[in-house]
This record gives C-alpha cells, structure tokens and sequence, in this order.
C-alpha cells in the first residue's frame, strides 16, 4: 500500500512540474525526487517479504521417514554400528549425527567371569592294533558294511570313557590315511577307521609321542595327525610345525587345559635335522621349558604323558621315579600319565601330586602266548580336578581295571563283567586273575571306581 502511494504522489509531482516549469534546474529537481521515492518503494517492499534463514550444519532440520531411510541406506556399508541405534520413533536427532560416530559413555568393566570349578579327566594305556587285531575289525566291518570297524572293541568302555569331561586315550602307532600300506610289528600303520572308532568310544584327544613314531617317517607323522584331525581328535607329542609341537590347550569346563606329550626314543629311527619338532623326544629340561610355556600361554593345568620305563616290567624304574620327582617338584606340572611297559604300573603321589606311572594296554593282541599274562591288563584312569585354596589340583584318583579278551579283542571293563555272570567258567577265573595283578600293580594310593 505504501509503494502505491510513493509511486502515485511521484507521478502527480512531475506532471505538475512538467506543465508549470521547463527550466533544467526544475527538471534536475524532479529527477531527484523520482528516483528518491522508487528507492524508498523498493526497500519498503523488501523488507516486506519473509526471508530464508541460513541455519548452521547442526540446526539441520529434521529429515522426514523417508530421508531417514535414504540416510540409513547410503552409511549403512560404512557404519553400522552407530547407525543400529537410530530409531524413527525416537525424538528428532540431527541426520548428521546419524552419520558421524558419537562419542561413547565410558565404558563399564565387564563383569567378573565365574572361577572354573573344575573338570574330570579320564585316560587309559596303549592302543596297539597288532595285525590279528587289525583282521578283527576287517571281519567286524563286513557285517557293518564298512572296510573296517573297531566298534565293538571299544563298546563296552563307551559309556565309562564318554562320562568323562576330558577323555584322553594313548595311540601308539602310526595310521594310515588311505587304508593302503598296511603293516603290524614291527614298524605299524593302522586303518584310519581306527580314529573313529576312538572318537566314538567318546575319547577327545589322544597323547601321540612313542617309540613307534617315526615307524613310518615324516609323511607317517603327517598322514597320522591328518586322520586324527578328520576324527574330530586333539593330539599332542607329534607336529607338523614348530609352532604345533609346543603344547595342545585344550577348554574344559571353562578351565584351559595344557597337554604334552613326549617319548624316550624312536626305536633306532632318527628325526631329521631341520625337522627335530616331529617327535617330542623326552629330556627333563626340554619338558619342564614347554610346561612354563604352556602355564605363560594360558594353562590352568597341565598334563605330561611320558611313554617311558621297561616293557613288561610292573614297577617303575629308578630313572622314572627320578623324573617323575624332578617334574612334579615344579610349579607348572600338575599330572603325570605313564605308557609303554605294556603292563599296569602303580599310582602314587610324588610332592602333593600324581603320577601313573603306567596304565597297561588299552588294546593290543598280546596274552600270555607271547608276553606276560599282564599285558591283556589295563586301567581306565579317573581324575578329579577340583579347585583347592585358589588353584586347582588334583583332588581324587580312581581307576577301572580293564581286561583285553581274547580273539574278540573287545575291552572289558572287569568289575562290570564279573558282576552280570554271563562269562564262562574259564573268562572269569581269567577276569579274576586280572583284577588281582591290576590291583596289586595299582598300589593303595588309588582305589577302584565305583560305576556312576
């Protein structure tokens, strides 16, 4: 309105002018006063209108759903995470804070996870698929439908073994890959079903170092690791690497358990120079530095099983008694399992500790037709860890006395057996004449379990 009131007055003004006085000064003086009231016009009409307001970058206005949803989409590949917490029904937030991380609250400790109580451990003495054996399960697997089937072998310990929370079993020979190439003693290679059938029994892992070892050289310590790992089986003693040879941690029960394993020798066989970590090769001082490793790396408990002493020889020797005194006197030991006399040796305690010096044969083809009548003996090793004054110990030590029966080469648990009175006159007086060499062999630190 006021625009249209200049303007007319402005006009009516220079007509006036332009009727009345035609001198230059006059005509200077309307020009003036016309281009004065068409500023004036101007400004006024300006200032009228409303103006845009430029906001800074975090006075953004909020974007609509649907501009939430294009934001989300074009950082969704760069930042999912700050971006998982933008809620369209939340009140507005800038879209640039959608994008741009935001700083954090600081961050609370975690809460204090809860102390490992402790686990059971079960372990037993050699498997040693002699050949006879090793055409048993041939003949086992043609009812099966498999090439073979050491299945049945290993039944009657299944239930006991795959109670445990850690079952670990002694595989003293080489397997084979391919099934090819067979061989008994004295240099073995194993059917690879033999793992499975290990597996199955419910066994997690199996010690590997033994005087057979190298029985089928490098590729045989590599062929035998692969099968094992194809069986789902944890392993220690034997590598394919340096780093594979230091030790095998292993999570029972949430408490981190270190296994090493280690032979006297190689029955003549030498490892090759560049190679010396395919075998553990026992030495004191080569075992208590990979025992403070394994505690440096995370163990809560470690277990060294030693293939060592005299074959057929029921007590331990003095150099095992040496040995076993010298490694349970350290702090990073806390077990010692015992292999290879073929024969039950005894369980005691050395330092507040345990050791076995030696479990006998878990499975083999030796009887009294070749060997002492002791070496179709062997115990299933039951330990308890349990949490004692802030660590954890070994609290209990029990045993199954186990008996290798003949041409069946099935395993029997002994007490079991002679409980169900299903054996012949002839099994039994054999079951009973087992359980007395068991027992005596054993000694009284430990006593027999009790089935669950």
């Amino acid at each position: 309105m006021a625009t249209a009131v200049a303007l007319g007055w402005t006009v009516w003004i220079t007509v006036r002018a332009g009727r009345r006085w035609r001198r230059p000064a006059a005509s200077r003086l309307v020009l003036l006063l016309l281009l004065v009231s068409l500023w004036t016009a101007a400004a006024t009409s300006y200032r009228g209108q409303p103006q845009p307001v430029t906001a800074p970058p975090t006075l953004r206005a909020t974007p609509t759903p649907v501009e939430l949803r294009a934001v989300t989409a074009r950082a969704g590949s760069a930042d999912r995470q700050s971006l998982a917490a933008v809620d369209v029904g939340s009140p507005p937030i800038t879209a640039a804070s959608r994008v741009v991380a935001q700083p954090q609250p600081r961050e609370q400790p975690p809460a204090q996870a809860s102390t490992p109580r402790g686990f059971t451990l079960l372990a037993s003495g050699d498997v040693l698929p002699h050949r006879s054996v090793v055409e048993r399960a041939r003949a086992y697997g043609a009812r099966s439908g498999h090439p073979y089937d050491f299945g049945p072998m290993f039944a009657a310990i299944r239930p006991i073994v795959s109670a445990a929370d850690l079952a670990v079993c002694h595989l003293e020979t080489p397997l084979s890959p391919s099934g090819h190439d067979l061989s008994g003693y004295p240099t073995f290679n194993a059917p690879p079903q033999l793992a499975a059938a290990i597996r199955d029994a419910g066994y997690d892992a199996c010690s590997v170092a033994s005087n057979h070892s190298m029985d089928r050289g490098p590729p045989g310590v590599a062929g035998t690791l692969g099968v094992l790992d194809k069986a789902s089986l944890g392993h220690a003693g034997m590598a394919r690497s340096p780093r594979e040879a230091q030790h095998t941690l292993l999570t029972v029960r949430g408490v981190r358990v270190a296994l090493l394993s280690y032979t006297y020798g190689l029955n003549g066989f030498r490892l090759p120079p560049r190679r010396p970590w395919l075998v553990n090769l026992l030495s004191p001082g080569r075992i208590l530095a990979a025992t403070r490793a394994a505690r440096r790396a995370g163990s809560q408990f470690t277990v060294v099983f030693l293939h060592w002493g005299q074959e057929y020889r029921s007590a331990p020797t003095p150099a095992q008694r040496k040995l076993a005194a010298k490694l349970l006197a350290d702090p990073s030991v806390d077990l010692i399992l015992g292999h290879h006399a073929h024969v039950v040796q005894p369980v005691q305690r050395i330092h507040s500790k345990w050791v076995a010096f030696g479990m006998g044969n878990s499975l083999s083809a030796q009887s009294a037709a070749c060997c002492p009548a002791a070496t179709q003996d062997g115990v299933l090793l039951h330990v308890t860890v349990a949490r004692q004054n802030g660590r954890l110990v070994v609290e209990k030590v029990r045993y199954t006395p186990t008996w290798v029966e003949h041409p069946s080469y099935r395993i029997r648990p002994v007490l079991e057996a002679l409980a169900n009175g299903s054996a012949s006159p002839a099994i039994r007086a054999m079951l009973r004449g087992s359980l007395q060499r068991t027992t005596a062999a054993v000694g009284r630190a430990a006593r027999p379990a009790t089935r669950q």
